[in-house]
């Protein structure tokens, strides 16, 4: 795809005063922003050298073989530091969306700082501490977890696999999702298993050899009283500072 001749490089001297900047890719055919991404120098022109299948790449080629040119935007700059970039970038990403985007992830750090409601907001920096009397077991999906996760990817998050006594595991009557220390849904295991013996729907991340030694859950949601009780509750307190365990029993 032949490459505007403007498009090639910044004016001498613009990069040094740009610093750290966010910038937009734009589709002219339709007025969308398509790419949001942050960088110095002339990295918002290194899109348009790219020769791979992400799609980011694809909407380049199809915009230039349509004879056009994408419309590059610069949203924030003289951003005196990356990690202050980094947060802009999110946010615009997060107010867009990844659905209308071409980024395959979410701005750096968006998962912690990222845009919120303010009564998510209020759980985060404010959590209730649980009172838990029942016999359950805490699973952190730190990794696995992401905002706006349907209850179905939660579900397949949280019931494995997991490096855990079978036995032990059946004495626990309920099964806590938990991301950052708080409570993200409570399952009520109906049956606890050598892991990957059920398939996983929305899971890709996972290979045979990944269930070996592992146990899984199959269950359903714990009754509404038990979920209110706990869901949005903090179980931080519960795990050892720099415990690597993301599993952790609780009255069984």
């Amino acid at each position: 795809m032949a490459i505007p001749p403007h498009l090639r490089s910044l004016k001498p001297g613009m990069a040094e005063k740009l610093g750290y900047y966010v910038y937009l890719y734009v589709d002219p055919r339709n007025g969308k922003v398509f790419y949001i991404g942050k960088g110095k120098g002339e990295r918002c022109l290194d899109h348009l050298l790219e020769d791979d299948d992400h799609p980011k790449v694809n909407r380049i080629r199809e915009i230039l073989d349509a004879g056009l040119e994408p419309k590059i935007e610069i949203l924030a700059h003289g951003i005196a530091t990356s990690e202050e970039a980094y947060l802009v970038e999110a946010a615009a990403i997060d107010l867009i969306g990844l659905k209308e985007l071409t980024n395959k992830v979410t701005g750096h750090n968006s998962l912690l700082y990222g845009r919120k409601s303010l009564k998510e907001l209020e759980v985060f920096y404010c959590p209730m501490n649980a009172d838990i009397p029942d016999p359950v077991v805490l699973i952190r999906i730190n990794e696995l977890y992401r905002n706006g996760m349907s209850a179905q990817e939660l579900y397949d998050a949280t019931r494995g696999v997991w490096i855990l006594s079978l036995e032990r595991a059946r004495g626990a009557k309920y099964a806590f999702a938990v991301f950052e220390g708080i409570v993200k849904e409570v399952y009520e295991p109906e049956l606890w298993q050598d892991a990957q013996v059920d398939s996983y729907e929305t899971r890709k991340d996972l290979t045979p050899e990944d269930g070996k030694g592992r146990i899984e859950f199959i269950g359903k949601l714990a009754p509404e009283a038990i979920r209110s009780k706990y869901i949005d509750k903090s179980v931080a307190s519960s795990f050892v500072f720099g415990s690597q365990n993301p599993c952790k029993y609780i009255n069984c």
